[in-house]
């Protein structure tokens, strides 16, 4: 099948599935507290209105993230999971209220279909995988477990916490930040010396001090999930190339979060200067390159901010403006939908960002 016509089917079945989640968000039987008090509020009804995933793009305001901030977390529980506890994750979070995110069973969906995408040679199944990154109350300690546990394999974790290394960086910490790290670093090692392990979650920074120390090819690591942190196309490189060791390693980059899921990457390398490009899981999930302004789609190859838009059962959330921006990049053939490329915090050429180890 040509691209054309793959792209003319995802959209299509990104349509049908845009109006079942609308629909079940704003039917009294199934919606949750918050939508069905917000459409009250409005003179127009979605139910009748959304035909199409362009009508949420053109008829709903940018999701607010105060909401998930000030809001009690029960207003987001659909009254279909009435009775069923919820786990709550968070994400931000460095200063004040951290975002809160509720869910039952959409990080075991996700990364189930990730999982989909991994090779048996770079993570082989039926073996031990290690996280190095931040557990606490974030829905990535779950996800990375479920997703090695999928493939077979137990997981062991190295816990960290972003926010006070952001906290020691911005304060100009940077001996107490470093210290820090080197903790973390060194409980990884130790299990790395103690224990088989194939394959490493944890973040680019973390990965680099962690082959400063080791080599991870002798260790036994065979694949790598990187993410958290900007990875622009000279780090790319030096990642693959140096640390890696020139594909030794399987090098996984990951784009996503707990309100997303975890978009998956396409083919990249020398042949196009290692320049990053991630794929949302759509139709669950739908990134856009935005201008900033107007909320119109940039050009393709253009610069501009990521925005998100979640359609599950268990979360609807419109037109959310992530803090990162992106180059807009055309459909894949494994994912025939928009791409976004070079992922950075948004504003990051204008001002200095603040992003720690994670």
């Amino acid at each position: 099948m040509i691209l054309e016509e793959k792209v003319k089917q995802a959209a299509e079945a990104l349509d049908a599935h845009a109006v079942e989640m609308v629909k079940w968000h704003f039917s009294p039987e199934t919606g949750c507290k918050f939508w069905l008090e917000w459409a009250d509020k409005q003179d127009w009804n979605p139910l009748e209105e959304i035909k199409s995933f362009s009508d949420i793009s053109n008829k709903f305001p940018n999701f607010q993230d105060e909401w998930l901030r000030d809001l009690p977390n029960d207003v987001w529980a659909p009254k279909a999971y009435a009775g069923r506890p919820f786990n709550i994750f968070e994400t931000g979070g460095t200063t004040g209220m951290p975002k809160q995110r509720i869910g039952w069973d959409d990080y075991k969906i996700d990364y189930t279909a990730f999982s989909k995408t991994l090779s048996d040679e770079h993570f082989p199944k039926d073996h031990y995988w290690m996280m190095v990154g931040p557990t606490g109350p974030r829905r990535l300690r779950l996800a990375i477990e479920h997703l090695a546990n999928e493939r077979g394999c137990s997981c062991y974790f190295v816990d960290l916490d972003p926010r006070w290394v952001k906290r020691l960086i911005a304060s100009k910490q940077f001996d107490q930040a470093r210290a820090y790290m080197d903790h973390a670093i060194d409980q990884a090692l130790t299990i790395l010396k103690h224990r088989s392990v194939s394959a490493l979650f944890t973040t680019p920074k973390l990965l680099e001090a962690m082959a400063e120390r080791k080599d991870l090819v002798k260790a036994g690591i065979k694949g790598v999930f990187c993410g958290g942190t900007t990875m622009d196309k000279q780090y790319t490189r030096f990642l693959c190339e140096e640390v890696c060791e020139g594909g030794k390693i399987g090098f996984v980059p990951t784009y996503g979060n707990t309100l997303m899921g975890l978009a998956r990457h396409r083919p990249f390398g020398p042949e196009n200067d290692y320049s990053i490009t991630y794929h949302a899981p759509q139709p669950r999930a739908v990134l856009r390159v935005v201008n900033a302004d107007t909320n119109t789609p940039v050009a393709y190859n253009d610069w501009g901010r990521v925005e998100l838009t979640t359609l599950t059962k268990e979360f609807f959330m419109p037109r959310f403006l992530e803090r990162d921006e992106a180059i807009r990049r055309e459909p894949w053939e494994e994912a025939p939908w928009d791409g976004v490329a070079e992922v950075r915090p948004f504003g990051a050429m204008q001002k200095t960002i603040v992003e720690g180890v994670y």
